[in-house]
């Protein structure tokens, strides 16, 4: 067993060799890794085993390999305000970083067929907005989880700008698939034992691209023995947002667009942050190989030569930094909250306070 990229010691550095290997190719995708850390979507006597570019299972849960949800998001396309369908919703994890850049005005769905993985990616969603500091650089299109066989969606739900599968999709269910896809929108699901992206260009035209080689356990059939009939699950109905939540999303925009003239004003008097640390890391050479992950199966990507040409290069121009730094500066100091720390200060009620940083924890 092996991954696709090198371990990292944590959620950065994974994030690090997962761009370095060109997985991660766009600056959202990589805010939206960086914001969540994969470890806390692992159980406890788990979490050593984050950071490896593995897929993990465990029970019901399970967590696909990181170069694959990167892949995935890249093919997504994702941006603000669109609608968002996750099949086989899991932890919550992928549905997560998604709603960190469909931001407050989209829709972020997800259907799960075991409740005892709803519940736990309620438990992880309610983890990571009451406890991340992250979560305050962006507005959260919070992901709502419904139980049932994502065969079975009700036929009069709504259609979706973007849609990701994360079973292995016969082909007898691949225009089912595409049904819940509005004109412009993209599907990316397993078909046929190739990670595929699917665009539909027109009420009945497709675009459709391979991306990388996978294998991923089939969905689950839905079962009638038991009644004999379907049971349809009905997806959330597109509310429209309150009066109350309009108001926080303002607030917390005006201040944040307040902080951020205020660091340009400090730039631009001369005032510049203190240098941050650079860890050095040794570029490792990455081979063409198939790689097996727990019922997922895909090849990694072949290095450039000018890749090894210039590893020597670059341990040389790290190491010098990294000789002047004294041992306690090894580690930068953690970034301060801003928005938290003005919202503390307003001279409102504390329950307010509290209500604009999402009910967060001191």
């Amino acid at each position: 067993m092996g991954g696709a990229v090198s371990a990292g010691e944590d959620n950065d550095e994974l994030i690090d060799n997962l761009k370095e290997a060109q997985y991660i190719r766009t600056e959202l995708v990589e805010q939206a890794f960086r914001a969540i850390d994969r470890a806390d979507y692992y159980l406890e006597e788990f979490k050593d085993n984050a950071y490896k570019d593995l897929a993990w299972k465990h029970g019901n849960i399970h967590l696909s390999a990181p170069c694959i949800y990167s892949e995935v998001m890249e093919a997504l396309d994702l941006q603000p305000g669109l609608s968002f369908l996750n099949l086989g919703s899991g932890t919550g994890y992928l549905s997560s970083m998604v709603g960190l850049i469909l931001g407050p005005f989209g829709v972020n769905h997800g259907v799960e067929l075991h409740s005892d993985v709803i519940e736990y990616a309620k438990q992880k969603l309610d983890f990571f907005i009451k406890t991340s500091d992250s979560f305050d650089r962006f507005e959260f299109c919070e992901p709502s989880f419904v139980i049932g066989n994502c065969l079975e969606i009700s036929p009069d739900c709504t259609q979706y700008d973007r849609v990701y599968c994360g079973a292995g999709v016969q082909k007898e269910h691949e225009d089912y698939m595409k049904s819940l896809l509005k004109v412009g929108g993209i599907l990316v699901m397993p078909l046929e034992e190739k990670l595929t992206k699917i665009t539909r260009v027109g009420p009945s035209a497709w675009e459709t691209k391979k991306i990388l080689a996978v294998s991923f356990a089939p969905l689950i059939q839905p079962n009638h023995a038991d009644s004999g009939k379907s049971r349809l699950v009905h997806l959330p109905p597109v509310a429209v947002r309150s009066l109350q939540d309009l108001a926080r999303i303002a607030i917390r925009g005006t201040i944040k667009r307040l902080l951020h003239q205020e660091a340009v004003s400090k730039a631009g008097s001369g005032l510049k942050d203190p240098p941050r640390f650079k860890r050095r890391r040794a570029r490792r050479r990455r081979m063409e190989t198939i790689v097996f992950l727990d019922k997922e199966v895909f090849a990694s990507r072949i290095s450039s030569p000018s890749d090894d040409n210039n590893n020597s290069e670059d341990m040389e121009e790290e190491r010098p930094e990294e000789e002047e730094t004294k041992p306690s500066e090894l580690k930068p100091e953690p970034p301060v909250n801003f928005l938290r720390e003005k919202v503390l200060s307003l001279p409102l009620p504390d329950p307010l306070k509290y209500y604009l940083l999402y009910y967060r924890e001191k």
